[in-house]
């Protein structure tokens, strides 16, 4: 066994996992994260890189470039023309991010979960019990993007942004270890929900930005060029900002989650638990309310 399969192997066992990225100034840990980061020095940048790689599962093949100023530009690395293909169908509603699956379903009474047997309530999660109402026989999917993968959302369909909501919170880190120990964890975390209607068929969505440990902000430069959205403090911040499907939308500066929050005529396609998903990947089908194919309307 090679040392990095071992200490990954270790790392890996759920009481060191928690401990180790839960059981900390969380907080503080996430700032001093944001400004080193961005150290562009060589006696920082290059062993932090080389740490990050060494610890996370990096495909960069697909960024436009293989060399990176910080630790920062590696982490929000933009894609190169092509990395992606987007699934234009007017009828499905694209990944907005790279992801893996986690739970998924029917939201209940206005409940999602995070895993089988811890819920939530959309209303606690949005900040927003109207909101929470409009998806209360909706669907939910999780995405959660980890740190090694491309940090980027993109518009999962042709959109308009209606709302941001800025809702400021804790930093528990959002792996399956901590989601199966810390109840409403979603709730708890600092998050954004975006709320777009799709242009064509004008159903709404809501995507909910998640931070996590170490995620030093949630960028939305529709909103804000130059800072994150926590800059901005907590509240609502309308839009008038539109979207092509595949077009970027955002990024976090680490890795985190994003939970899609979709209407009934919004059904997901086979999906499972634990699968990896790309951006632009076909996630939902768009379908009127007698349950006919968007598509095929005249």
């Amino acid at each position: 066994m090679s040392a990095r399969s071992a200490i990954m192997r270790f790392l890996a066992q759920e009481d060191i996992n928690f401990l180790l990225t839960n059981r900390i100034p969380r907080h503080a840990l996430t700032r001093f994260m944001g400004w080193f980061s961005k150290i562009e020095h060589p006696l920082v940048r290059i062993p932090s890189i080389a740490l990050w790689r060494f610890f996370c599962d990096i495909d960069s093949t697909d960024s436009p470039k293989m060399r990176f100023r910080s630790l920062h530009a590696a982490f929000i690395r933009p894609l190169r023309p092509g990395a992606r293909e987007i699934a234009m169908d007017s009828a499905t509603v694209s990944s907005p991010c790279d992801g893996i699956v986690g739970a998924f379903g029917r939201v209940e009474q206005g409940r999602a979960f995070q895993i089988k047997g811890f819920p939530y309530e959309l209303a606690d999660l949005l900040d927003d019990a109207e909101l929470a109402r409009e998806f209360a026989d909706g669907w939910f999917i999780t995405l959660r993007l980890t740190a090694g993968m491309y940090h980027r959302f993109h518009a999962p369909h042709d959109l308009a942004v209606e709302e941001v909501r800025y809702i400021s919170g804790d930093t528990w880190n959002v792996n399956p270890i901590a989601l199966k120990r810390i109840e409403r964890l979603f709730c708890k975390n600092e998050r954004a929900p975006v709320t777009v209607r799709l242009v064509q068929s004008g159903a709404r969505l809501v995507l909910v930005p998640v931070a996590a440990v170490l995620v030093a902000s949630i960028r939305l430069p529709f909103l804000d060029a130059e800072a994150g959205v926590r800059e901005g403090g907590e509240g609502v911040r309308r839009s008038t900002a539109r979207f092509a499907k595949g077009e970027e939308m955002g990024w976090f500066e680490h890795g985190s989650t994003i939970v899609v929050l979709a209407p009934p005529e919004c059904r997901p396609l086979a999906l499972q638990e634990g699968q990896k998903v790309r951006m632009g990947q076909p996630l939902l089908a768009l379908t009127e309310a007698d349950g006919r194919d968007f598509a095929s309307q005249p």
